[in-house]
C-alpha cells in the first residue's frame, strides 16, 4: 500500500477548498514586528494619557513629532493586516469571518467605551474599525499581489490630494477624502488607510516568494517577548487604556 504524504498543520500550500483547512503559519519577525507596533503603540497612549491627566504638556493634533508617530503606528497595524491575509490566504471562511466578528465586535465595544469618556469626540472609525472593514475589501485581491499593489497605490493617492464636501457628511465619514478632520479620538479612514492593507497584500507574497520565507520563520532573531506582544496584540489593545488610566488615576 502506498503512504500518503500528510500535509503539515500550516502549510501555505494547503488547498483553498480542504474540508479542515489548515492554520495560518507563524513566522517570528512578522509577529516581533506586530509587537514592535504594539510597544508604539504603549507609548504613545501613555504619552496620550499623561497630557490628558495634565502631567506633560503635549498637542496631539498639530504637533508633527506626534503626527507622525501616530503615523508609523497606523502604517505599521495595516500593513501586517494585508501581509496577514496573504499568510491566512488558506483557512477557511469560517475562520475568516470569526476573526472578522471579533475584531467588529471589539470596535464596537471601543466605540462604546469612547463615547462614555468622550462623548464630544468619541471614536466611531478608528484602526480596529478600520481593519475590519479593510480585510473583508481586500481579501478578493490576496491573491492577486500587482493587482493589490496598484490599488493600494492609488487609494493611497487618492486619500492624500482629493478631499470632497460630499464626504464631510458624519455618515461618510468612514470613507475618508474629507475637507477637515471629524472630531474624534481616533480616525482611521478607508482612503488612504485601505490602499495601505492592499500595499501589505504585496508584501506578504513578495516576503513569502525567492527563499525569504526560512528568514522570517527563524525566531533565534526576535525576542521571545515581542513575539508573545505581537500574538496577542489585540488583548493588549482592548485592555492597555483602561490600566494604564487606572494606574494613572492612582498615583496622580
Amino acid at each position: 500500500m502506498s503512504r500518503r504524504r500528510r500535509r503539515r498543520r500550516g502549510d501555505p500550500g494547503a488547498p483553498a477548498g480542504a474540508a479542515h483547512a489548515a492554520a495560518p503559519p507563524r513566522f517570528a519577525a512578522i509577529d516581533g514586528l506586530r509587537g514592535f507596533a504594539i510597544c508604539l503603540m504603549l507609548v504613545y497612549h501613555f504619552a496620550f494619557d499623561l497630557a490628558w491627566f495634565r502631567v506633560i504638556r503635549a498637542d496631539f493634533n498639530n504637533d508633527a513629532f506626534w503626527l507622525g508617530f501616530r503615523g508609523v503606528i497606523v502604517t505599521l497595524f495595516v500593513a501586517l493586516v494585508g501581509v496577514s491575509l496573504v499568510l491566512a490566504r488558506h483557512a477557511s471562511r469560517r475562520d475568516f469571518w470569526r476573526r472578522f466578528a471579533l475584531i467588529a465586535a471589539c470596535a464596537a465595544l471601543v466605540s462604546v467605551a469612547s463615547y462614555v469618556t468622550f462623548p464630544q469626540t468619541f471614536i466611531t472609525f478608528g484602526i480596529l474599525h478600520c481593519i475590519a472593514v479593510s480585510s473583508v475589501l481586500a481579501r478578493p485581491l490576496v491573491d492577486f499581489p500587482r493587482i493589490a499593489l496598484l490599488a493600494g497605490i492609488a487609494i493611497v493617492a487618492l486619500g492624500n490630494t482629493v478631499h470632497l464636501p460630499l464626504f464631510d457628511s458624519p455618515w461618510l465619514n468612514w470613507v475618508g477624502m474629507m475637507t477637515h478632520k471629524p472630531a474624534t479620538e481616533d480616525y482611521v479612514p478607508l482612503f488612504p488607510w485601505l490602499g495601505v492593507v492592499l500595499a501589505g497584500i504585496a508584501v506578504g507574497h513578495w516576503v513569502l516568494s525567492q527563499g525569504r520565507r526560512a528568514i522570517l520563520a527563524t525566531g533565534s532573531v526576535v525576542p521571545r517577548w515581542l513575539t508573545w506582544t505581537g500574538r496577542h496584540s489585540l488583548v493588549i489593545y482592548m485592555v492597555h487604556q483602561p490600566v494604564l488610566v487606572g494606574i494613572l488615576r492612582v498615583v496622580t
